[in-house]
């Protein structure tokens, strides 16, 4: 099995930093069987010299010319060392590090680990006293700076990485603004959690950049806390629900969201009694009624009437590429057979967009003012997230290491509605 291991060597006045190197290098590789990689943590580059005037690398390329399993980090801050690791760990698709410090300085990198890491990786600490180098009295290590300073040093990082690729647009002529998709080469996952790689700090630097193109205040934006299921909260009028699918309010210049990773980014709008409302609805969410839900907290916290509220069916999974059991199929062939095109197969392929699109028109909304993937008079914006992997994310398509776009809009102070549906992939 491969492992990976990263060794604490930021001794910025050890009279025999070669033979430190040399000496703990070799007691990791005495610990592990064959497939190891090491992966030689220095400090910024203005610590690559001895107390004697060596240089660092000089030492390493020499000792470890023919070592193929042995890496330096050395960079100008200890973020982007460990930001370079991170890119290195998943490459290598692992998530258990061992870690070679001191007792002293393991606070300092738990500091570096939250900002740029998540729940998926595990860290296994080998601290000792004994771990420094051989002229430990003269190697003051440093102590870990205080949290703010940690996350102020990898916010400026992190925003001043270069972005992949360009940014695209589609608009929908239903509502003032446009619905927009930002498609960069599968960079700005918008999505962080638990069983993810992105930590929630890299996620917010994409939100900040999405923010900046798009023209509005990344810390108005709000997400819906997804649970699949028909949960709305009504902004403005009621605390925040523990989780819930869709949101919906009347405030001016707030920035609604919903997530979507072939799950549908539903927005919505209602210019007559300027209100507006965003769901996630996945195919639980659609058989428990999500979209109509969302349209009824419109109408019973804001007085919105039915008729006049648009809705937008952003890019999701297509027919084309959504398959269910023959029993949860059924469910969607119940509200209309074209939602089940072949409900003959052991698994059918099913409509959740037209699902969506049946649904609401049932309870009022009017066919015009939906805007989907049957509107043909119109710019499409209800692209298969499966079928375009240089545009979208998808789950069904990516596996569990997919990514997220979201559907946003807002209103601005004038009561004009911007909305979106972005991904960056």
């Amino acid at each position: 099995m491969s492992e990976v291991f990263i060794i604490d060597l930021i001794h910025c006045r050890c009279p025999q930093h070669s033979s430190c190197v040399e000496r703990q290098v070799k007691s990791v590789t005495g610990r592990s069987d064959v497939g190891f990689q090491i992966y030689l943590l220095f400090g910024p580059h203005g610590q690559r010299c001895n107390a004697n005037g060596e240089n660092k690398m000089s030492l390493l390329e020499t000792f470890f010319s023919q070592k193929t399993n042995v890496h330096v980090l050395d960079y100008t801050t200890v973020t982007e060392s460990w930001y370079r690791f991170k890119l290195a760990v998943d490459q290598l698709d692992l998530r258990t590090v061992r870690v070679f410090t001191s007792k002293k300085r393991r606070p300092m990198f738990e500091a570096y680990i939250e900002q740029l890491f998540t729940e998926v990786y595990t860290f296994e600490y080998i601290t000792s006293h004994d771990l420094q180098c051989p002229g430990h009295v003269q190697c003051d290590s440093p102590l870990a700076p205080p949290g703010s300073e940690v996350r102020e040093e990898v916010r400026s990082f992190l925003q001043q990485l270069p972005a992949k690729g360009d940014v695209t647009i589609l608009r929908s002529t239903l509502i003032s603004g446009g619905i927009s998709s930002i498609s960069t080469l599968s960079s700005l996952n918008l999505f962080s959690s638990s069983r993810r790689r992105d930590p929630m700090t890299l996620v917010a630097e994409n939100i900040r950049r999405l923010a900046q193109k798009a023209g509005f205040y990344p810390r108005r934006l709000h997400l819906v806390k997804v649970n699949h299921s028909s949960d709305v909260w009504v902004m403005g009028k009621e605390d925040e629900p523990h989780d819930y699918d869709g949101i919906v309010t009347n405030q001016r210049g707030v920035v609604i969201a919903a997530p979507g990773a072939d799950c549908m980014p539903l927005l919505f709008t209602d210019p007559v009694a300027r209100v507006i409302g965003v769901a996630h609805a996945g195919w639980k969410g659609t058989l428990m009624g999500v979209a109509m839900a969302t349209v009824n907290a419109m109408v019973m916290g804001f007085g919105s009437r039915a008729c006049d509220v648009t809705v937008v069916i952003g890019p999701s999974v297509g027919a084309c590429c959504f398959t269910l059991e023959r029993e949860q199929a059924a469910d969607f062939y119940s509200i209309h057979p074209d939602c089940v095109p072949d409900m003959a197969e052991t698994r059918p392929h099913v409509n959740i967009r037209l699902a969506t699109r049946i649904l609401l028109q049932r309870e009022g909304v009017l066919p015009e003012r939906i805007h989907d993937d049957t509107v043909t008079d119109r710019p499409s914006v209800t692209l298969c997230t499966s079928c375009h992997p240089e545009a979208f994310f998808s789950h069904i398509r990516d596996g569990l290491n997919f990514g997220t776009q979201i559907g946003f809009l807002w209103m601005d102070e004038t009561g004009t509605t911007d909305c979106f549906s972005s991904s960056e992939h």
